[in-house]
């Protein structure tokens, strides 16, 4: 498990590219400590990604987000953190938490404020599918707080590491709570229907929302998803892009990747789940890849075959 001891620029940039992270900051020197205290990168399995920090903050700075994360969990274990998403800005204490769906047009910015002792627990779900999630339909940033009694166990796994083995599995079993907890409530189905869309083209927009999500390897056009959904195809992408807050193939490309980070977890080479997704070449299929998840392929084959 990786582990950095000192905050410096030199260090803010290797976290930086390793995590899609942009970080502001007002020191020039390579080496001047902005934080000090230790930062630690644990990969679970199941598309997970844990970092636990703890860190005397010297001088304020900040990290913004520069990819796509299906969903991004933050627990305060002691000290504060100024969160923002558009117009939306939130400030999370010691035994509170925030749950945001970020893309590279709606970014996290988190501010880290100068204090004796910041220590943060962060969760990255790297994908939806192995754990059957939900997904997100548009960037959103709210709070939550942990039960009194998974906030206590929190603390005390991050006062009493554990052997490797014993680390990783006690981890995985905390992750999933918090997800229990931290993750929005799906919307509830009597709220009112989105303008100009009338209640049966929403069920249909359903079953075809559905469809994509169960099935995206399958090979689809424009125009024979219109006729399922018994619309022209501009209705279609119109509709469908005003009931989502997306266009109908950002939303099935979005399902494609997440299918092929399971493939890639369950053995698939990379060549072989780039053509399950539908391209023809692996090099195309890594930048996609990496752009959306922040990570290449063949560290998630790699990672894979390491559990």
């Amino acid at each position: 498990m990786p582990t950095f001891t000192s905050l410096t620029p030199s260090t803010l940039s290797q976290l930086g590219q390793t995590f899609g992270i942009d970080y502001l900051y007002a020191g020039e020197g390579i080496d001047d400590p902005i934080a000090q205290g230790s930062v630690s990168d644990l990969p679970l399995s199941s598309a997970l990604h844990l970092t636990l920090s703890d860190l005397e903050v010297r001088q304020r700075y900040a990290s913004r987000s520069t990819q796509t994360v299906p969903w991004f969990l933050s627990v305060v274990l002691e000290g504060w953190i100024d969160i923002a998403q558009g117009q939306k800005r939130l400030t999370i204490g010691a035994g509170q938490g925030l749950c945001a769906h970020f893309t590279p047009q709606a970014p996290l910015i988190v501010e880290q404020p100068a204090q004796p002792r910041l220590r943060t627990l962060n969760i990255a779900v790297l994908a939806t599918i192995p754990n059957a999630l939900p997904s997100a339909q548009a960037p959103q940033l709210h709070a939550w707080a942990p039960p009194s009694t998974l906030f206590a166990q929190l603390r005390a796994s991050c006062e009493a590491p554990l052997d490797d083995w014993r680390h990783s599995l006690v981890w995985q079993g905390l992750a999933l709570q918090l997800l229990g907890h931290g993750l929005p409530a799906p919307p509830a189905r009597e709220g009112k229907p989105a303008r100009g869309i009338k209640a049966r083209e929403r069920e249909q927009l359903a079953q075809l929302h559905a469809e994509l999500r169960n099935n995206p390897m399958t090979d689809y056009c424009l125009s024979g998803l219109a006729r399922r959904a018994a619309m022209s195809s501009s209705s279609l992408r119109q509709k469908f892009s005003a009931l989502y807050g997306c266009s109908i193939f950002d939303h099935l490309r979005h399902c494609r990747l997440q299918q092929a980070y399971s493939h890639l977890e369950k053995g698939y080479s990379v060549q072989q789940t780039a053509h399950a997704c539908g391209y023809r070449h692996a090099t195309n299929f890594t930048t996609a890849f990496k752009r959306h998840f922040g990570v290449a392929p063949t560290e998630v084959s790699s990672r894979a075959k390491t559990h």
